[in-house]
């Protein structure tokens, strides 16, 4: 292990641990909004779902991250270096701002930006990219979809129930919301395996692409310690500035958002929590009454979504370029 993979560890774990702060708010917004637990213990249980996580589901993500994007062989530490410290001065400006943009689409920007300065856009591996950007653009399409035909069910399911129906929905939250914290874990802390993963193919430490056991744990443990301190900012606006969140909708959207990301947890689709989530809720809205949802949060939203990957790009492509001017850090590089 030399000083370079050390840091890369350090600073993968930064972003994962930021990753789990700011992705907190997806997973427990809903319930604390529309009051199904207290804010301490719905943080609690989901660190403890996002840990487990990735020891339950396998590591597909992880491969297509470190496996397939990239040549492994046509790149350097600093590349990564650059890609993860742009992602996380990204995290840490929307955090600040609470705007629930997406830690996936930072990575994937800053990852693409480092390689093309630090190698050209040619050791990109379009197939891989391609595979990663399908998954990030199309889940939230489906998240939206499936939010309302979810919803629309159980409206039809639920119409000559009581207002004692309330109840279960509250209290189910703790099984949706234990799948959507065990679905996010195994999806997002991933992303960090793969990044440690590629670092130690490049160093040679190992021989090839396989993700080990501490770098599971690792990376399992930043993201479930991040996801316990949770983003207040972000789950303030997750959880009320959408429409006020009545216990169906948290059922609904956390049921959604579940099935969405495990499922693409399984197939190896990179997706990003966020966005699945974000566009679940503003389903379950939508199939209850369109003008319920308040659409100008929704285009804030999207807004950050779309600037995040050029954004990230630009940013960390410059901070490689920075790098390879500071004569003390080329040989560390």
């Amino acid at each position: 292990m030399t000083p370079a993979i050390l840091t890369l560890i350090g600073l993968a774990l930064i972003f994962d641990f930021l990753n789990g702060l700011h992705d907190s708010s997806n997973i427990v917004a809903t319930m604390i909004s529309s009051r199904a637990f207290r804010p301490q213990t719905a943080l609690g249980v989901t660190a403890i779902a996002h840990f487990l996580g990735p020891f339950l589901f396998g590591v597909a993500v992880a491969k297509t991250i470190g496996d397939e994007v990239v040549q492994a062989h046509t790149i350097t530490i600093g590349v990564l270096f650059a890609a993860l410290i742009g992602a996380i001065i990204w995290n840490l400006v929307t955090w600040f701002f609470g705007i629930p943009s997406s830690s996936s689409h930072a990575l994937i920007g800053g990852v693409i930006g480092a390689v093309s300065i630090g190698a050209g856009f040619d050791v990109i591996e379009l197939e891989g990219l391609e595979k990663v950007l399908i998954a990030l653009f199309i889940s939230p399409l489906i998240g939206f979809v499936l939010g309302f035909l979810v919803t629309r069910i159980i409206f039809f399911l639920a119409r000559a129930a009581t207002p004692r129906i309330n109840t279960f929905f509250r209290r189910s939250q703790i099984i949706t919301a234990l799948a959507l914290a065990f679905s996010h874990g195994t999806n997002d802390a991933q992303k960090t395996m793969g990044v440690i993963t590629l670092g130690l193919v490049i160093s040679g430490v190992i021989p090839g692409f396989k993700v080990l056991l501490w770098v599971i744990a690792l990376s399992a443990g930043a993201i479930a310690l991040g996801t316990a301190f949770g983003g207040w900012r972000l789950i303030k606006t997750l959880g009320g500035k959408f429409y006020k969140i009545r216990p169906l909708h948290g059922f609904a959207s956390q049921l959604t958002s579940a099935m969405v990301i495990l499922g693409a947890s399984l197939i190896g689709g990179p997706v990003s929590t966020t966005q699945v989530v974000s566009s679940a809720i503003i389903g379950v809205g939508s199939s209850e009454r369109i003008s319920k949802v308040r659409w100008g949060v929704a285009e804030e939203i999207i807004t950050a979504w779309i600037i995040t990957i050029p954004s990230t790009g630009l940013m960390s492509g410059g901070i490689y370029w920075i790098m390879t001017n500071i004569p003390a850090l080329q040989a560390y590089l």
